[in-house]
Protein backbone atom coordinates (compact mmCIF):
# COMPACT_ATOMS: atom_id res chain seq x y z
CA UNK A 1 0.00 0.00 0.00
CA UNK A 2 1.53 3.44 -1.26
CA UNK A 3 1.30 6.44 1.10
CA UNK A 4 -1.78 8.80 -0.21
CA UNK A 5 -0.13 12.50 -0.69
CA UNK A 6 -3.10 14.37 -1.20
CA UNK A 7 -5.92 15.60 0.68
CA UNK A 8 -8.52 13.45 -1.00
CA UNK A 9 -6.74 10.70 -0.90
CA UNK A 10 -5.69 10.94 2.64
CA UNK A 11 -9.49 11.79 3.28
CA UNK A 12 -10.44 8.40 1.27
CA UNK A 13 -8.03 6.48 3.34
CA UNK A 14 -9.25 7.60 6.73
CA UNK A 15 -12.82 6.67 5.61
CA UNK A 16 -11.85 2.94 4.08
CA UNK A 17 -10.50 2.75 8.11
CA UNK A 18 -13.63 3.71 9.64
CA UNK A 19 -15.41 1.47 7.62
CA UNK A 20 -13.24 -1.61 8.94
CA UNK A 21 -12.70 -0.47 12.48
CA UNK A 22 -16.56 -0.34 12.41
CA UNK A 23 -17.20 -4.10 11.18
CA UNK A 24 -14.84 -5.33 13.45
CA UNK A 25 -16.55 -3.43 16.38
CA UNK A 26 -19.55 -4.80 15.50
CA UNK A 27 -17.93 -8.79 15.06
CA UNK A 28 -16.10 -7.86 18.74
CA UNK A 29 -19.93 -6.69 20.05
CA UNK A 30 -21.20 -10.23 18.59
CA UNK A 31 -19.33 -12.56 20.37
CA UNK A 32 -19.07 -10.54 23.24
CA UNK A 33 -22.95 -10.49 23.99
CA UNK A 34 -22.95 -13.79 26.39
CA UNK A 35 -26.50 -13.75 26.52
CA UNK A 36 -27.22 -13.35 22.41
CA UNK A 37 -25.29 -16.53 21.73
CA UNK A 38 -26.55 -18.53 25.41
CA UNK A 39 -29.90 -18.34 23.39
CA UNK A 40 -29.03 -19.14 20.39
CA UNK A 41 -27.73 -22.13 21.74
CA UNK A 42 -30.63 -23.16 23.38
CA UNK A 43 -32.55 -22.89 20.75
CA UNK A 44 -30.90 -24.93 18.44
CA UNK A 45 -30.74 -27.49 21.33
CA UNK A 46 -34.43 -26.78 21.76
CA UNK A 47 -34.87 -27.54 18.53
CA UNK A 48 -32.60 -31.01 18.54
CA UNK A 49 -34.52 -32.29 21.60
CA UNK A 50 -37.98 -31.45 19.75
CA UNK A 51 -36.53 -33.29 16.68
CA UNK A 52 -34.98 -36.32 19.08
CA UNK A 53 -38.36 -36.33 20.78
CA UNK A 54 -40.71 -36.42 17.60
CA UNK A 55 -38.72 -39.63 16.31
CA UNK A 56 -38.62 -41.46 19.41
CA UNK A 57 -42.75 -40.97 19.62
CA UNK A 58 -43.02 -42.20 15.97
CA UNK A 59 -40.84 -45.40 17.01
CA UNK A 60 -42.97 -45.74 19.98
CA UNK A 61 -46.03 -45.62 18.01
CA UNK A 62 -44.65 -47.93 15.28
CA UNK A 63 -43.88 -50.57 18.15
CA UNK A 64 -47.14 -50.39 19.45
CA UNK A 65 -48.81 -51.20 16.55
CA UNK A 66 -46.53 -53.90 15.68
CA UNK A 67 -47.17 -55.13 19.32
CA UNK A 68 -51.12 -55.24 18.54
CA UNK A 69 -51.41 -56.96 15.13
CA UNK A 70 -49.09 -59.88 16.07
CA UNK A 71 -51.58 -61.47 18.11
CA UNK A 72 -53.90 -60.82 15.42
CA UNK A 73 -51.70 -62.68 12.99
CA UNK A 74 -51.65 -65.39 14.74
CA UNK A 75 -55.00 -65.72 15.61
CA UNK A 76 -55.40 -65.78 11.96
CA UNK A 77 -52.80 -67.98 11.25
CA UNK A 78 -54.41 -70.79 13.80
CA UNK A 79 -57.79 -70.14 12.23
CA UNK A 80 -56.90 -70.62 9.05
CA UNK A 81 -54.65 -73.95 10.05
CA UNK A 82 -58.48 -75.04 11.87
CA UNK A 83 -60.72 -74.93 8.41
CA UNK A 84 -57.40 -76.40 6.67
CA UNK A 85 -57.91 -79.15 8.72
CA UNK A 86 -61.70 -79.45 8.84
CA UNK A 87 -61.10 -79.42 5.09
CA UNK A 88 -58.87 -81.77 4.88
CA UNK A 89 -60.64 -84.08 7.70
CA UNK A 90 -64.27 -83.94 5.28
CA UNK A 91 -62.24 -84.62 2.51
CA UNK A 92 -60.62 -87.37 3.87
Amino acid sequence: MTSPETAPEIQQEIEKTRERLGQTVEQLAAKADVKARARAKADEMRATAQDKAAELSSRVRQSQTMRYRWPLAATATGLAAIAAALVWRQRG
